[in-house]
C-alpha cells in the first residue's frame, strides 16, 4: 500500500523514508527516459547496484557521474586500466572490479547499439512497442522481480555484449526508465508518465 510522506502526499511505499529516495521517486523513478547519456547511466547504476539496495547506489550516483564522465559512452569507452584502476580506490563508487570494468564494456556495447539502431532510445523502446507498460500494483509485494519482457530484454543485451544485465537488473532498469509503470495504484505519481 502507498504510504504517506512526510509532505502528506501519498508515495510507494520504499519511498518514504529518506529525502533522497522521495526526490528520486518523485522525480524520475518511472519517468520516460529518451536520452541516450541518461540510458547509459541507468544501465551503469542499476548494474552497479546487483547484489546492493538502491539507495546505496543513489548516494554514490553524484561520485559516478563526475568519475565516468557525465555518463558519455563516447569517452567511458576510452577508459585505460590506469582508469580503472583509480575507479576501484574511489571509495565514493561501488568498488567491485567486474562492475567496473563492465562499464567500460558496456559503453562499447552501447555505441553499437547506436550504430546500429540510430539511437539506444529507439532501440530499447522497441521492446515495448513505443509506449510503456503500465501495471496496477496496489502494494509493491505485488511487482515482480522479473517478467518475460525482462528476459527478452536481458538474452538481447547480453547478446550484443552487456554484462551486469540479468532480467531482474533488466527489470529495474525497465521501472526507472518509464518503460514500465509500477507506481502503486495510490501514488500520487501514478500515470504521470
Amino acid at each position: 500500500m502507498a504510504e504517506r510522506g512526510p509532505d502528506g502526499r501519498l508515495r510507494c511505499g520504499w519511498a518514504v523514508h529518506h529525502a533522497e529516495d522521495m526526490e528520486y521517486h518523485d522525480s524520475e523513478w518511472g519517468r520516460p527516459v529518451h536520452d541516450d547519456n541518461t540510458w547509459f547511466e541507468f544501465i551503469t547504476l542499476e548494474g552497479a547496484q546487483a547484489g546492493l539496495s538502491w539507495r546505496t547506489v543513489l548516494l554514490k550516483r553524484e561520485n559516478y557521474r563526475a568519475r565516468f564522465a557525465g555518463f558519455d559512452p563516447a569517452k567511458v569507452v576510452q577508459f585505460s586500466q590506469s582508469d580503472i584502476e583509480s575507479c576501484l580506490s574511489d571509495a565514493g563508487l561501488i568498488r567491485n572490479r567486474l562492475k567496473i570494468e563492465s562499464t567500460v564494456s558496456n559503453a562499447r556495447a552501447f555505441l553499437a547499439v547506436q550504430e546500429a539502431f540510430g539511437s539506444f532510445d529507439r532501440y530499447i523502446w522497441e521492446f515495448v512497442g513505443g509506449e510503456p507498460v503500465v501495471n496496477h500494483p496496489r502494494s509493491m509485494s505485488e511487482v515482480p522481480a522479473s517478467t518475460q519482457l525482462s528476459d527478452r530484454l536481458s538474452r538481447d543485451m547480453k547478446k550484443r555484449g552487456f554484462r551486469f544485465v540479468g532480467t531482474t537488473i533488466c527489470y529495474a532498469l525497465m521501472q526507472a526508465t518509464g518503460l514500465v509503470d509500477d507506481h502503486e495504484v495510490d501514488c500520487f505519481c501514478k500515470g504521470q508518465s
